[in-house]
């Protein structure tokens, strides 16, 4: 079995915390971490710009990533979210079939 971190930038922490519970209720991840006040530059219309973001990172399954990606993107306030997975090549078995355990449905 394969898994993923969801790496989701987020305006804000309330928001942040929505998407987390949406995903974890819907047993689209394992496990959700939320990093407050994190300065983003970025390029937008043009300009560059800078915000105070929340990132939240959620573990998951390989097959569920689309599946996430869609439901964040109904969530998400921002008209383009930063959304990407990344492979976890390794990792404390263990923890990784409590993840694929906590994502069944």
């Amino acid at each position: 079995m394969e898994f993923r971190s969801l790496y989701i930038t987020v305006g804000n922490k309330e928001e942040a915390r929505k998407i987390a519970s949406v995903l974890l209720e819907e047993r689209l991840v394992a496990c959700t971490n939320l990093f407050d006040g994190v300065e983003s530059r970025y390029w937008w219309e043009g300009k560059i710009a800078t915000d105070r973001e929340v990132v939240l990172i959620a573990k998951t399954r390989a097959d569920s990533v689309d599946a996430a990606i869609a439901r964040i993107k109904a969530l998400h306030s921002y008209t383009v979210p930063c959304i990407v997975a990344l492979p976890i090549i390794t990792g404390n078995q263990a923890y990784l079939d409590w993840v694929a355990a906590e994502t069944r449905r």
